[in-house]
């Protein structure tokens, strides 16, 4: 633990962030993880259902600086390319 007041102040902010980002993070995983399961089980067309869905949700984390925006771009390509291909 910091000694200086201003460094004990950030690390319970940033502990409060890190909350945050972890549960995001998590929300675009899950949400990935179903279209992919999807389109392991051979239901294309639930898939398509729920990617518009997904790339919401992975838009809004690169929005909130919790992904970068290319890796938001890749990550929303690849699942459209699963889905199609």
């Amino acid at each position: 633990m910091p000694n200086i007041k201003s460094s004990i102040r950030s690390v319970k902010t940033d502990a409060t962030r890190h909350a945050a980002n972890v549960s995001v993070k998590s929300a675009v995983r899950t949400a990935t993880r179903k279209v992919n399961e999807m389109v392991a089980t051979g239901k294309s067309a639930e898939a398509k259902d729920l990617l518009p869905a997904t790339a919401s949700i992975i838009d809004k984390a690169a929005a909130k600086g919790i992904l970068h925006k290319n890796t938001a771009a890749r990550r929303k390509s690849r699942l459209a390319k699963k889905i199609n291909g």
